[in-house]
């Protein structure tokens, strides 16, 4: 599914007019799916408190609230400021019979309904005055809270709290779920969201041309790697993996595994002279190749037809190791997928590394979290004017990478501008190892010849839908097993 910014929502409510459904029609059914989800949802509150802002996110108020008198519910309506006069807002507020009281001598009880349209996605300014009082009111009494759009006070564009915001039990947005629905903390305080159709026709999206989805199978099933019967295994793709020291062998061994799972043919890890004992022990369907020098790196790739490769997990971050990344930078066209400490290795030069990198632009996907976000890229991570999006965005376009920046709503951008956000990420895969075996998915399905950022958006999904599997208690040891099954269902529909 497409997700649209407050602009583009914009753009898509003034197409649909010109496409001859009038904003007036757009606000009377907006507001009837506010009524029938709180009918649906909430049908013990027989009293029903509407806040209306004075814009067209309390005209979808004031809609609602007729409707759900008309239902036979006791409704009042709360609001801040008059409709702007003419305005299809004012309109509504006129067509409402009722009493309309001053939002700050609204009284909420913790038996009632709250339904929340003071303001939806296009916020642009803190919540202060009567509506920041309004909504801590709200909070301290405990009601039960329908959002319109989005919870007041949350940022449509990067889900930022703006000063104070509300913790809705549901959301009904219309027509497309907006960054603010997906993103932290505003995820956490829409509740359940509901997506409603209000009769803006989906043709619209061509003039709008989207670049954000939400993460779903449907973004990138269709370039899922499916061997053909006579291929031999290295047509199914040859992955290397970088292993570190004889003590941290387990990351590499985490991320080979989870290769071997996600369906490359064959797998590698390239061991130092000290661990590949430690490595022979535990590797039976991965094989072992020794490595000195950067040179035998490329060596190795250019002879044994390496289709992609991981470098970072337990790989450390002296001299050899930083010698080794830069050589795959600088030497190397394979595919490669950096994480955990070659991220670390790359923040000490970045710009050199990237500069080499970029001149040829092979594939290159950077898996870093908030906290190695911050060392690649600086002056992003502490510009908090841009949402995670447009922070990942512009990493992505400045490495000419894929980058997927991790968390609980991981974002995955490309270079040329495409992103979409995940949703199923799970608390579980917060344990040691979890990011390897990212790792390791991405570079099986970029070595199985998956485009990039399609490849970094299925792992990124299908590692969480084996997290949310396997479920409390799962170690990262289970995770590429899990992540195999949730493969081989995507593969066989």
């Amino acid at each position: 599914m497409e997700v649209l910014t407050p602009k583009e929502m914009g753009q898509a409510d003034r197409l649909a007019e010109q496409a001859g459904r009038s904003l007036w029609h757009l606000m009377q059914a907006a507001g009837g799916s506010v009524a029938r989800e709180a009918l649906a949802r909430f049908p013990d509150r027989r009293s029903v408190a509407v806040l209306c802002g004075p814009g067209n996110n309390g005209g979808d108020g004031y809609v609602a609230a007729r409707l759900l008198r008309e239902s036979g519910l006791a409704v009042d309506v709360w609001r801040s400021a008059e409709p702007k006069p003419g305005s299809d807002a004012a309109r509504a507020a006129d067509a409402w019979k009722g009493a309309v009281g001053a939002l700050a001598d609204f009284t909420p009880q913790a038996d009632m309904l709250v339904i929340d349209a003071l303001f939806g996605a296009g916020l642009a300014r803190d919540l202060d005055g009567a509506e920041r009082e309004a909504v801590e009111r709200v909070k301290a009494a405990g009601s039960v809270v329908l959002a319109v759009d989005l919870p007041s006070g949350v940022s449509g564009s990067s889900g930022e709290v703006m000063g104070e915001a509300l913790q809705a039990d549901c959301t009904v947005t219309f027509f497309r779920p907006k960054p603010g629905h997906l993103l932290y903390p505003g995820r956490a305080l829409c509740g359940e969201v509901v997506v409603a159709d209000i009769g803006i026709p989906a043709g619209v999206l061509a003039d709008i041309e989207p670049q954000l989805w939400a993460n779903e199978p449907a973004q990138w099933r269709h370039a899922l790697p499916r061997p053909k019967n006579i291929a031999h295994k290295y047509q199914r793709g040859h992955v290397a993996v970088f292993s570190g020291k004889m003590s941290a062998t387990g990351a590499a061994r985490l991320s080979a595994d989870a290769a071997a799972r996600a369906g490359a043919g064959a797998v590698t890890v390239l061991s130092p002279p000290d661990a590949m004992a430690a490595l022979a022990t535990h590797l039976t369907a991965t094989m072992l190749h020794r490595f000195d020098a950067p040179e035998d790196v490329l060596a190795f790739i250019k002879e044994r037809k390496v289709h992609a490769a991981v470098c970072g997990p337990g790989f450390g971050t002296g001299e050899k190791q930083k010698a080794v990344v830069e050589t795959l930078m600088h030497e190397s066209d394979v595919p490669l997928v950096i994480d955990a400490d070659a991220i670390t290795v790359l923040s000490q030069d970045l710009d050199c590394f990237l500069a080499v990198r970029n001149s040829g632009e092979p594939t290159l996907v950077l898996t870093p979290h908030e906290g190695e976000f911050g060392r690649l890229f600086p002056d992003l991570a502490e510009n908090k004017t841009l949402s995670k999006v447009e922070r990942a965005r512009l990493a992505a376009a400045r490495a000419k990478a894929v980058v997927i920046y991790k968390g609980a709503d991981t974002v995955i951008a490309a270079s040329d501008g495409r992103a979409a956000i995940n949703t199923n990420g799970t608390v579980w895969l917060a344990t040691a190892g979890s990011g390897d075996v990212l790792a390791g998915l991405v570079a099986a399905l970029l070595g199985q010849g998956m485009p990039p950022f399609e490849a970094a958006c299925a792992a990124v999904w299908i590692h969480g839908q084996a997290g949310q599997r396997e479920g409390f208690g799962l170690t990262a040891e289970d995770l590429p097993q899990a992540a195999r099954k949730v493969l081989a269902e995507l593969i066989s529909r």
